[in-house]
């Protein structure tokens, strides 16, 4: 549902700030900065237990037992260690997502609202931009990944989990894990964009009837 929301409000929250007189730039960054900030927060317990969940160590059996683990281990607080990590590696791929997108949009030649192809070349548009998006929004924050994890595995702050990462591995932290993050963000990412579109599409066609 996060991703979902994220991009149906951020496309939908630039038309809103367009139609108020709001400038291009700022229609397209606010709504994905907001909404993924929003999302985040609330969502953050849910990763926090998926993740400890996924631990092979972890004794837990499922997300239940997750979060009453995290709970009785490190209070209330602790099902939302990690949210500033979280935050700048959620936020950023959204608002990458959605400004790549825009722009290859853009980019695109126009699709002829007087072909009897016009609907399937608005998805091939949709399919093309879509893509490029997620790529480029997994590619940009697979090192925040990478300390998100490590700030969950070893119950470590910011700036200490960063310092960990550094002196085991080195500057090659920052790509540890890229091409199966690319698969693993890039593909749910690009899948929401296209369906969220192909279904912002069809509400418009449906109000313009």
């Amino acid at each position: 549902w996060a991703r979902a929301a994220i991009f149906y409000g951020s496309d939908r929250g630039k038309e809103v700030l367009e139609s108020m007189g709001v400038s291009n730039t700022m229609s397209t960054v606010l709504p994905p900065l907001v909404v993924s900030t929003a999302v985040q927060c609330i969502n953050m317990p849910l990763v926090r237990a998926t993740i400890t969940l996924q631990n092979p160590e972890s004794p837990v059996r499922n997300i239940r037992e997750s979060l009453r683990k995290i709970h009785a281990s490190h209070g209330l607080s602790g099902l939302w260690h990690g949210t500033s990590a979280g935050i700048l590696k959620t936020v950023p791929k959204y608002v990458t997502a959605v400004v790549v997108k825009d722009y290859v949009g853009k980019a695109l030649p126009p699709v002829d609202p007087t072909s009897p192809t016009k609907d399937r070349d608005n998805l091939i548009n949709s399919a093309i931009k879509s893509s490029a998006a997620g790529v480029a929004g997994a590619v940009l924050t697979n090192p925040l990944d990478v300390i998100r994890n490590e700030m969950f595995k070893t119950n470590l702050g910011l700036t200490d989990a960063v310092k960990a990462l550094h002196k085991e591995l080195g500057w090659d932290f920052l790509v540890r894990g890229m091409s199966k993050n690319i698969v693993a963000v890039s593909i749910p990412v690009a899948s929401t964009i296209f369906f969220t579109d192909a279904f912002i599409q069809y509400t418009n066609s449906r109000e313009d009837c």
